[in-house]
């Protein structure tokens, strides 16, 4: 499993071709060697990819809106084909169907059948979960009807760990739930301050287990795991991204 960056983290650098090709040289010199495309502004395909190879850092996985996956899903086919990115990802369950049993099974459904439509250009649809999925309905949360309703051979998933945490849920449980469907995973810390605020963390400033999740994820086979902070509070971002870097190569992961 090798560790990358998640750009969402730097979404505030991303605003030009000129900002892009700043931070994924900031980026490369932290050391990450992949980047995760998310939160970025307007930039082609082919000079976004050119950027990329000029620092070395390889296009892991993205996100994509879903109304792109349901309208457009040839140009975000050709995308990820110029990026050479195999990972196309939906960063979150669109909100009509956040509600009820019913949204997941009509989600499980449509998500199918736009990762068969993927899986036919030789990409792979993943699903990057929140904290909402762990509300239940009759008795089983949401995230475990996507779990089985959804065609194990179409969809994968990209468990976030901060938000298992969050969810109530065991990350370690959930991490081997996944084998076999998992490529992708979202690494971030979660931290509880003196003043009971629930925050972000860089990875290994905060209460996560993250030796037990690295050998988890090896454990399953994990081939990725982009590091994202949603908010990184007193420090700048590329800060906190050289903060989770150096502790998870001190504790054995690969850049």
């Amino acid at each position: 499993m090798r560790i990358a960056a998640q750009l969402y983290t730097l979404r505030d650098f991303l605003k030009t071709p000129e900002d892009i090709d700043r931070t994924l040289q900031k980026v490369s010199e932290i050391g990450y060697k992949a980047v995760q495309v998310s939160g970025m502004g307007p930039v082609g395909n082919e000079e976004f990819k050119a950027m990329a190879d000029k620092y070395g850092l390889t296009i892991c996985a993205t996100h994509v809106g879903y109304d792109d996956l349901v309208n457009r899903i040839d140009e975000v086919i050709e995308k990820h084909k110029v990026w050479d990115c195999k990972y196309v990802g939906l960063g979150s369950l669109p909100k009509k169907y956040q509600t009820s049993r019913e949204g997941y099974s009509a989600f499980a459904r449509e998500a199918s059948e736009i990762g068969r439509k993927l899986n036919e250009a030789g990409l792979k649809f993943i699903y990057h979960n929140h904290d909402f999925e762990f509300a239940k309905y009759d008795g089983k949360s949401g995230l475990d009807i996507l779990f089985e309703e959804t065609d194990p051979e179409a969809v994968d998933f990209e468990l976030d760990v901060f938000w298992v945490q969050a969810g109530g849920g065991d990350v370690l449980e959930w991490i081997r739930k996944a084998k076999g469907r998992m490529k992708v995973i979202h690494l971030k810390d979660y931290v509880v301050t003196p003043d009971r605020e629930r925050r972000f963390a860089e990875v290994g400033e905060g209460n996560m287990n993250f030796r037990g999740i690295l050998q988890a994820c090896e454990e399953i086979g994990v081939e990725w795991a982009p590091v994202e902070q949603d908010l990184c509070y007193e420090r700048d971002p590329f800060e906190s991204l050289t903060i989770s870097y150096n502790n998870l190569i001190r504790m054995g992961a690969k850049a």
